[in-house]
């Protein structure tokens, strides 16, 4: 599945990136901000101004692999933030064993802002901080295709970061458990977020803008992490808004690992602690102790990355040597499924949705009808009537239709759910407008990924790649509806579809169509996802 979300993705972007300096020149023409942490001189183009390749924490190597974000150092002179710095360390895509994608390294923490050129004298502005996917192994914060000037224009912040990617982002190993018992372990990646947060906390008003009006929005590995953010206790009060895209919210593969409790969840029969040895092992570290944490420090970033194998292991069966994240009891206390079902998340507003073909399989396999429908047990029957009434419905068709409700549909009615039991406003929203220029390759609706060019505004084009009139009114509108929320946790404004709160009674969701209209409706899916929920304790 992994492979499948990441390629996609990757689908539409441009990734840039260069090394950073500290420079002295000033150039009158370029915008300069005054941080507590030293001048940045950024960039103006026509109507927004960028900020790039900002340090947030200090860089993560040697002593510091595998620690806590660090403070970054005041600079002396002039900061060129006018290019994005490196991403964090992955490998290429299409998957190249042993082949690190150019421009990215471990000296990674940077975030990037846009801000409209023009601004009211003493009006603060929304601030949006967007998290990136990427199976929590790749992905970066330069991707063309999230540029915030689209948000800019909307009069809000937008701010993008870089967090710890693999085996850097989330490790365990009996020596850092014992080492420095003050911080937390584990998930460096939630860490480094939480950093980012508390660096817009303490240095965006230098940039005009509200610390006290903060969005967070990721999709899929982005997505994840704001569940897990919504759930941290140290992450409380540092946002006041949320959106997730195409993440679920149930507990699944890419949440929730236990540190060092074996078979301690269902989804996790091996501890990350236990997956830290193995990969120590393959890299001829035998012992657990002090030492070995040195010589796991001193691996060139190039073995840690591994050639690939956080996502595909080289060989079939083989010992597992990827984490991913984890609960170490003290930074991620709990799993945001078990968060929702008590209603312990933070009290903010909640935007969540999908996509109405979000894989072809990979969450659920099978090879024919019969095995497909079997894996509902003892609501097998229940499942046929609700996913294919007539019979006639193809395997081809029924697989996505599935897998997408199990994988996303169902978990982010769950957490909606949550979120309006527990005093919370929450909009839910359904995509399945697919760019008219890539219809021929997603004919089942659309796919992972495909909302986010919209929800950005900013449409792949050139090269032969058209844009319907159609496919820049989609776009205007979801970058208008996710701007809106960013403002004052309400989508709606004049000039636009009607976008009613979720109700629990009807499931109520915008649909947006696959022809560019939208409106607010009951779900139609229900009766499969009720289907979904039944078969959650029992399914095969």
């Amino acid at each position: 599945m992994g492979k499948i979300i990441i390629g996609v993705a990757l689908l539409y972007a441009t990734m840039l990136g260069s090394q950073c300096t500290v420079v002295k020149n000033n150039v009158a023409a370029r915008p300069k901000v005054s941080t507590p942490l030293g001048v940045l001189e950024g960039i103006q183009d026509g109507d927004v101004e960028a900020f790039k390749g900002i340090p947030y924490a200090a860089a993560p190597v040697g002593p510091l692999r595998w620690r806590a974000p660090q403070a970054v150092t005041p600079w002396a002179g002039i900061r060129d933030a006018s290019k994005f710095c490196d991403e964090c360390a992955q490998v290429t895509w299409p998957y190249d064993a042993g082949k690190i994608k150019a421009n990215t390294s471990e000296d990674c923490l940077y975030i990037n802002l846009w801000r409209p050129a023009k601004r009211s004298r003493g009006k603060r502005l929304p601030v949006m901080v967007w998290i990136h996917g990427g199976s929590f192994v790749g992905g970066g914060s330069s991707d063309t295709v999230t540029s915030g000037a689209a948000f800019a224009r909307q009069g809000v912040i937008l701010a993008s970061i870089n967090y710890r990617l693999g085996r850097f982002g989330h490790f365990a190993f009996p020596a850092l458990s014992a080492e420095h018992p003050e911080e937390p372990k584990g998930s460096y990646a939630h860490m480094d977020q939480i950093a980012a947060l508390q660096w817009i906390k303490n240095n965006i008003a230098s940039f005009g803008g509200d610390p006290n009006n903060v969005t967070i929005f990721g999709e899929s590995a982005g997505g994840l992490s704001i569940h897990s953010l919504l759930t941290i206790p140290a992450a409380k009060g540092l946002f006041h808004k949320a959106i997730i895209q195409s993440a679920g919210g149930r507990n699944a593969g890419l949440t929730g690992r236990p540190i060092q409790e074996e078979n301690a969840d269902p989804h996790h029969p091996v501890s990350a602690q236990t997956i830290g040895i193995n990969f120590a092992r393959s890299r001829g570290i035998q012992e657990t102790d002090a030492a070995a944490l040195a010589q796991l420090r001193a691996l060139p970033f190039e073995q840690v990355v591994g050639g690939g194998e956080e996502i595909y292991s080289p060989k079939p069966h083989a010992v597992s040597t990827y984490a991913g994240p984890i609960v170490d009891g003290k930074l991620v206390v709990e799993t945001p499924e078990q968060a929702y079902a008590t209603g312990r998340q933070s009290k903010v507003p909640l935007l969540i949705g999908f996509n109405s073909a979000e894989i072809l399989a990979g969450v659920v396999n099978a090879q024919s009808k019969e095995e497909l429908f079997s894996k509902f047990a003892p609501y097998s029957e229940e499942a046929k009537k609700a996913y294919d009434p007539e019979g006639n419905r193809t395997l081809e068709a029924l697989l996505p239709m599935v897998n997408t409700d199990k994988g996303w549909a169902e978990p982010s009615r769950f957490t909606a759910r949550s979120f309006t039991t527990n005093d919370s406003d929450a909009f839910v929203y359904l995509f399945d407008y697919v760019q008219t220029a890539f219809r021929p390759y997603f004919p089942y609706g659309a796919f992972h990924t495909t909302e986010i060019p919209f929800v950005f505004n900013n449409l792949p084009g050139g090269n032969g790649v058209k844009l319907t009139e159609t496919d820049k009114q989609v776009a205007a509108m979801m970058n208008t509806y996710w701007a809106n929320f960013a403002k004052n946790g309400d989508p709606n404004r004049s000039g636009l579809p009607r976008w009613e709160k979720h109700d629990a009674g009807d499931d109520t969701l915008l649909e947006i169509r696959s022809d560019g209209t939208a409106s607010s409706r009951p779900d139609p899916s229900k009766l499969r996802l009720n289907v979904i929920e039944n078969t959650i304790p029992t399914w095969k």
